[in-house]
């Protein structure tokens, strides 16, 4: 642990607030100048500044799990180019064995000079539209290998000292099905990174090189103090969990993840030994991601306003094994990894819930569902659609989980209705909240979300990442898991098909999907909830009077819109 001090705590706060908001500007340009409904929409991308070392200093608010990511990123940038890196140079990636998390995540890498010197670089990653292989939007479940899933982009230089390699940029173009998205949303990584590049040098003339760089180790120093701090007031121990996915989309599961994290001081050690070996299917993650969804997970539980950037990790350690789910082993497919990541997130925070019990939620939707639609034209051009749904939040110590929100280690937003109907390819038939959904418990779990759909064009590619439907979500002290997930093709008709949550279809004109979210675990004793809470709920089309009186014990008149106090309490009184 760095002991530095802090030599001028204004000159300190008026720096630290600065790359932060340099950070968030990157992802504003990122934000108004892509192209894609899943990045300009649904907002999968994340930016960050590092220093000349490679060290994250700066992130912006964006997705949780990529930006713990970005070390390895970097650190597989600086030793493919090392002292050849040159000012005007912009370097991408995308790789999972080089830094890499899943291919349809480019990483684009642009250096930052002052004086003729290295000062640091400007990062951006984004979840693109689609990058090849076999499956439209690159993240079929089903893949079996990384040669299936799309264009591998080892540490490569994309522009040299302000030339664009066009020749290596046409190759990759060819490569996927929407070539003028990728090309798009490319530029918008660039023009984040001139952002963020113009700020850093801005910084460095204000403050001069030496004390930019003192700067920088000081927050960083900062950064782990606080955590280290904060790990300090948690009991010292070893705390277990297990959780799992539901199955692989191949036919095999549940997919178990276990974790020993041990909590001594001020640090912290997340051993996942035990955990599923990698799976046949696109549901492995790298070590990388893994850690990120560690790191996601901790900065949610201590809440405090601690800068995220590579001072942050310093407390961490870890045991991933080598051939698991959670660091699979080239050649396995990746492309579905996302989902592994939140079920990282479940296992660790369920883990630490008795050591941090006023911080820690209870379960929530275990992961968005993504939906990636693909038609192919009669001219031989190709659509990509990504519905993106989120789910609910568990309950927490103190509140009702959250609806229709993101989960932690995602910050997406869900897909507007207007972004997938505007191609003519699909119409949306209903979207909104399920009651009865919700976990019950002393403070009630967030409630599903569901979407319908109707396909408008013949041979459209459906494919759909979804779990929660065996392990529903958690709840704590108490309080009941969530309701599961679904996929029903055709609803309602009588031809109503149940789904696997991880099928991959071929539909016609006229067929019809519903998707549904899991609901979020509740938290405590259902029989404690606030009686007037459950009314509420009843009145808000979240709760109907059969559930409250079944889970919660609270007995309505013939309206609904009154308890009936005596018969509630003899009503709890029995079931105690």
């Amino acid at each position: 642990m760095s002991t530095n001090i802090i030599q001028d705590a204004a000159t300190f706060e008026v720096f630290r607030n600065a790359v932060s908001g340099l950070a968030d500007e990157m992802a504003i340009t990122i934000l108004r100048t892509a192209h894609s409904q899943i990045v300009a929409s649904s907002m999968d991308f994340s930016a960050a500044l590092c220093d000349a070392s490679g060290r994250i200093i700066a992130q912006a608010n964006t997705c949780p799990v990529h930006l713990g990511s970005i070390p390895d990123a970097m650190g597989a940038v600086l030793e493919a180019f090392g002292d050849s890196i040159a000012e005007g140079d912009v370097y991408m990636l995308n790789d999972p064995d080089f830094g890499g998390m899943h291919l349809p995540d480019i990483f684009v890498v642009a250096p930052t000079f002052t004086g003729g010197r290295l000062l640091g670089f400007s990062v951006t990653v984004v979840n693109h539209t689609d990058v090849g292989g076999w499956a439209a939007g690159s993240m079929a479940v089903q893949s079996t290998s990384i040669f299936a899933e799309g264009i591998q982009i080892p540490p490569s230089r994309l522009i040299d000292a302000g030339i664009t390699n066009t020749t290596f940029l046409d190759l990759i173009l060819r490569n996927v099905r929407e070539p003028e998205l990728l090309r798009g949303d490319l530029e918008s990584q660039l023009a984040a990174c001139y952002a963020g590049n113009t700020g850093l040098r801005a910084l460095a003339h204000k403050h001069d090189r030496s004390d930019f760089d003192r700067l920088c180790n000081e927050l960083l120093d900062y950064s782990e103090a606080l955590v280290r701090d904060a790990l300090t007031r948690a009991p010292d121990g070893v705390y277990n969990f297990v959780d799992q996915i539901d199955d692989d989309g191949l036919g095999s599961g549940p997919i178990p993840f276990r974790v020993a994290a041990t909590v001594s001081g001020s640090d912290i050690r997340f051993d996942f030994t035990g955990s599923s070996p990698q799976v046949p299917s696109a549901l492995n993650a790298t070590a990388s991601f893994t850690r990120s969804a560690c790191y996601a997970s901790v900065q949610g539980v201590l809440g405090t306003d601690i800068p995220a950037n590579s001072g942050f990790y310093r407390p961490f350690s870890f045991d991933i094994p080598a051939g698991s789910v959670l660091n699979g082993q080239r050649p396995c497919a990746r492309g579905a990894r996302g989902l592994v990541a939140y079920r990282i997130i479940d296992t660790v925070l369920g883990a630490l819930a008795p050591a941090f019990p006023d911080r820690v939620p209870a379960a929530g939707d275990g992961g968005p569902n993504s939906v990636a639609v693909g038609v192919t034209e009669a001219d031989g051009t190709s659509t990509v659609l990504w519905d993106i749904l989120c789910g609910s939040w568990g309950a927490t110590p103190t509140g009702d989980g959250n609806d229709g929100i993101s989960p932690l280690g995602a910050n997406l937003a869900n897909t507007p209705v207007e972004e997938l109907e505007q191609s003519g390819h699909l119409r949306i038939d209903g979207y909104g909240y399920l009651p009865d959904t919700g976990g019950p418990g002393t403070y009630r779990g967030g409630l599903s979300t569901f979407r319908d759909m109707t396909v408008l064009h013949d041979n459209t590619t459906v494919q759909i990442r979804s779990d929660r439907r065996t392990s529903r979500a958690y709840g704590l002290r108490g309080g009941a898991p969530g309701a599961a997930s679904a996929n029903l093709l055709d609803p309602g008709s009588s031809t109503e098909e149940l789904l696997p949550s991880k099928p991959h279809m071929i539909l016609h004109a006229g067929r019809r999907h519903r998707q549904v979210t899991a609901g979020g675990g509740g938290y405590g004793d259902p029989l404690l909830r606030d009686p007037q809470l459950v009314l509420d709920d009843v009145l808000d089309g979240k709760v109907t009077v059969e559930a409250a009186l079944r889970d919660y014990g609270v007995v309505l008149d013939s309206t609904g819109a009154r308890i009936l106090e005596a018969e509630t309490r003899v009503s709890r009184t029995d079931r105690h």
